[in-house]
């Protein structure tokens, strides 16, 4: 199963994501979606899984979850949009940890990439695919790209869509 994930579009959707993720068999977004025509978008273009953010309009919140849990290819996923990074996941987030801990969890929000593994949970893989659209004060625009095979996660990429802000073609 390849994954194509990006987070905190703030409703401006690069060309680039549907070059990248041609080859994905689904597109997850991590949240901060902003309007319908990028949920409209991703999902007229692959199986599609989102969670809402802290922008996402009420009509976003009814639509999609806070939380999403599920499993894919063997491996327990759990994304969610505000969750820190390891070790200093927010209240909510150390919470349910204590409860669950999935194989890799999934959180946008900070707009920094950031991806490793969290040895206090048991080597759960963290993914933060940085910020895929042109607000906030992130630089480079970001997502990921990766596979899962018999529940291992495998071929992982970090893609560059550009400057945050530059005309896109």
């Amino acid at each position: 199963m390849k994954i194509g994930l990006l987070s905190d579009t703030h409703s401006d959707l690069d060309p680039k994501v549907f070059k990248y993720f041609e080859s994905c068999d689904e597109v997850w977004h991590a949240g901060d979606i902003g309007d319908e025509q990028v949920v409209s978008a991703l999902e007229n273009f692959k199986p599609f899984r989102a969670v809402y953010g802290n922008i996402d309009t009420v009509k976003m919140q009814a639509r999609f979850p806070e939380d999403l849990f599920f499993e894919c290819e063997g491996l327990n996923i759990w994304m969610t949009h505000i969750g820190g990074t390891p070790p200093r996941y927010n209240t909510r987030i150390k919470k349910k940890l204590k409860e669950r801990v999935p194989d890799v969890f999934i959180c946008g929000h900070s707009h920094i990439l950031r991806i490793n593994r969290d040895e206090d949970h048991h080597g759960m893989l963290y993914i933060n695919p940085g910020a895929a659209g042109n607000h906030g004060f992130h630089s480079i625009k970001t997502i990921v790209r990766f596979e899962i095979n018999d529940a291992k996660i495998q071929n992982m990429e970090v893609i560059e869509l550009g400057k945050r802000g530059a005309i896109q073609k």
